[in-house]
């Protein structure tokens, strides 16, 4: 499924628009990795633990989104977007958005 963040792609024609499609993904680090982040932010820098879970947690909302999509019957998804949030001190919320569109290929 092609996924992107522009409202058209080049040489594509929207030829239905099914609607918004969104995946939601809420992560916590376990009492470990909280731990370890925060030494890590007493000495400052990244915080490797919190990166990892927001990239997997990215990657999940993501593969939630595009299966959302598929179900609606797109093949792409337009206006993609991210949005994050934190949950009481431990847990994030990530969400990827768009819309779910059914492309025409360009004219040969």
């Amino acid at each position: 499924m092609l996924v992107v963040t522009t409202e058209n792609v080049p040489g594509y024609r929207v030829s239905r628009v099914f609607g918004q499609c969104f995946g939601v993904v809420v992560r916590s680090r376990g009492l470990g990795g909280n731990i370890a982040a925060s030494l890590r932010s007493i000495v400052g820098g990244e915080i490797k633990e919190y990166t990892q879970m927001l990239e997997q947690a990215r990657r999940h909302a993501l593969d939630r989104m595009v299966t959302n999509a598929a179900a609606m019957g797109a093949n792409a998804i337009v206006m993609m977007r991210f949005d994050s949030a934190e949950i009481g001190q431990t847990m994030s919320e990530i969400v990827a958005y768009g819309t779910a569109v059914e492309l025409d290929p360009p004219p040969r």
